[in-house]
């Protein structure tokens, strides 16, 4: 397994479940992912890496993944903190596939049936509690200010990936002399969050996995 090319976008499909044999409830989520035939290896890879940190960090609460595209990061979320009543997964288009793999992980882990719930709409559009778990990885561009933007007016604890930096009129917060824009850009988010009275902590997910690999988790002070 070490082999494979994680950053791969080619689709995992039932052909590939040798390759995941062994008994970690990671390789169990694969052979899933495998068996529905429609996620990109990557997809699996980040979503993992960024549940696993963010559990490390942040339990319990209510999952709105953000963005969500086939919604495997707010499954896996679920899976590994038994707590959480439920996971809300939602983008302004859901995959038609996203259901075929909600199928073969409700198959596998039953306890999760009803409980993750896929809403398409507008990110603007979804009422957002102080208790949740606010959570997206590669929102383009704006959408993670805005997903910024509706966690802290919620007062919600937050975990995301940010992608796609559009650096033209963004605040770099004077940091363009020293660092690149995007990691400019990062930082300067970093601080917005802190004067909104938000601890933050940043990580790094495998960058064989995404160059665009810069963790944010970030919950209220107080």
């Amino acid at each position: 397994m070490t082999s494979l090319d994680r950053s791969s976008r080619n689709r995992l499909t039932e052909k590939l479940i040798p390759l995941f044999s062994g008994d970690t409830l990671f390789e169990a989520i694969a052979r899933s992912v495998c068996r529905a035939g429609c996620l990109p290896r990557k997809e699996l890879y980040e979503a993992w890496e960024v549940a696993r940190r963010v559990r490390r960090r942040f339990r319990g609460g209510r999952i709105v993944d953000l963005a969500c595209g086939h919604g495997l990061l707010a499954m896996i979320l679920l899976l590994l903190d038994d707590s959480s009543p439920e996971a809300l997964a939602v983008d302004r288009r859901i995959p038609e596939s996203a259901v075929t793999l909600a199928q073969s992980l409700t198959a596998a882990w039953p306890r999760i049936t009803g409980r993750v719930r896929f809403v398409e709409t507008a990110l603007e559009e979804i009422p957002l509690q102080r208790d949740d778990l606010i959570v997206s990885v590669h929102a383009c561009g704006e959408l993670t200010d805005l997903v910024i933007e509706r966690a802290m007016a919620a007062g919600a604890r937050m975990a995301l990936v940010p992608c796609c930096h559009n650096l033209t009129g963004a605040d770099l917060g004077g940091l363009q002399g020293w660092l690149d824009g995007p990691l400019a850009m990062d930082a300067a988010r970093v601080a917005r969050l802190r004067s909104h009275g938000y601890q933050v902590v940043t990580q790094l997910i495998p960058e064989d996995i995404t160059p665009k690999n810069r963790l944010l988790l970030a919950e209220p002070a107080n």
